[in-house]
């Protein structure tokens, strides 16, 4: 679906807009419990905010002057993360198998049958041990969030088992990590693209993540379950179809956005130059870490570019698509000033 009012109506009805969403599938029992693992999520998240900065400060550190990605990107907002995800008094299991699942084809799904069953047996190995993690937890009283696994613990149903604590929290893990970096990716890539590398960006960071996420958004397609016969857009449709709606296609409706297909940060100080825009869905399940998501993207995108020039080299604006929107394969040329 390509027309944006339809678009809006179908991500903010009520018709269409009740009940579970499916962001985490069937592994919750309710729309309310959903939301307070979301919040608790995003809010911990929120005040992980300095911590995330200080250990992202000492990953550019150890950052080569020439590196691939967007692998480094999604190390870098990892090794940001990594203690706000697992505190570092965590089991070494779980963190361990989350620095392999990193590159292992957890986070993204491999393009080759080998790598997606390997993907797979990382994938159950680090369940097991998150698995056991939450049961460790459990044993003991809860005190304080130490970690994003805390938060979840603090807020779901005494009575989700501990493998569905784990599944939760992986959930949470991919949806952290994989749409902050393909962003930070994106964000570097199109800039250097659209600027010559021998002087500074003049855009401010929030303004090229909001260009990348409107130019290249990581969600190709957002759905909407049909659950009774409706009419919709003039055509019938029966419970069990699935309507969606594209962000690529609603960020570059040359009716509502000016120069749609040209990357221009400088729209997001211009008045109307802007129109629909739904990176993070719309409506009632509009993602809840939303603001939290912009936040470490633009402190990531800030502290890559300090006294340091960006230029990329084998450059491919044109998406691949892995679950998502995402760069392919590139190289970046950082150099300190």
């Amino acid at each position: 679906m390509s027309d944006v009012q339809l678009a809006g109506e179908l991500l903010r009805s009520p018709e269409f807009n009740t009940g579970a969403s499916g962001f985490f599938r069937e592994l919750l029992p309710t729309r309310a419990a959903q939301v307070a693992i979301g919040q608790a999520a995003r809010n911990f998240l929120r005040a992980g905010v300095p911590e995330y900065r200080d250990a992202l400060a000492g990953a550019l550190a150890d950052l080569p002057a020439v590196s691939r990605w967007p692998a480094t990107a999604s190390e870098l907002v990892y090794r940001g993360l990594a203690n706000v995800l697992l505190h570092p008094g965590s089991s070494a299991g779980p963190r361990r198998l989350m620095d392999e699942a990193l590159h292992g084809g957890v986070m993204f799904r491999p393009p080759h049958v080998w790598q997606r069953a390997r993907a797979e047996v990382l994938r159950g190995k680090l369940i097991a041990a998150v698995t056991e993690e939450v049961a460790s937890r459990r044993e003991g009283p809860l005190e304080r969030s130490r970690d994003v696994l805390d938060a979840v613990l603090g807020a779901c149903p005494d009575a989700l088992a501990d493998r569905t604590v784990a599944e939760v929290f992986l959930v949470l893990f991919r949806s952290i990590v994989a749409p902050v970096s393909s962003t930070l990716a994106w964000s570097v890539l199109l800039t250097c693209l659209h600027h010559p590398s021998d002087s500074p960006w003049p855009w401010p960071a929030t303004w090229i993540v909001r260009e990348a996420m409107r130019h290249r958004p990581m969600v190709w397609m957002v759905g909407r379950t049909v659950v009774r016969p409706a009419e919709f857009g003039g055509l019938p449709f029966r419970p069990g179809d699935v309507l969606s709606v594209s962000p690529f296609l609603v960020h570059h409706d040359r009716h509502h956005w000016a120069d749609p297909d040209v990357f221009r940060p400088e729209r997001w100080a211009e008045s109307g130059e802007r129109g629909p825009y739904i990176p993070f869905g719309a409506g009632p399940y509009t993602c809840v870490g939303a603001s939290v998501a912009l936040s470490l993207m633009t402190e990531t995108l800030t502290a890559l570019t300090r006294d340091a020039r960006l230029a990329v080299t084998g450059a491919d604006a044109r998406p691949a698509m892995v679950e998502g929107a995402v760069p392919r394969p590139f190289t970046v040329l950082r150099t300190l000033t």
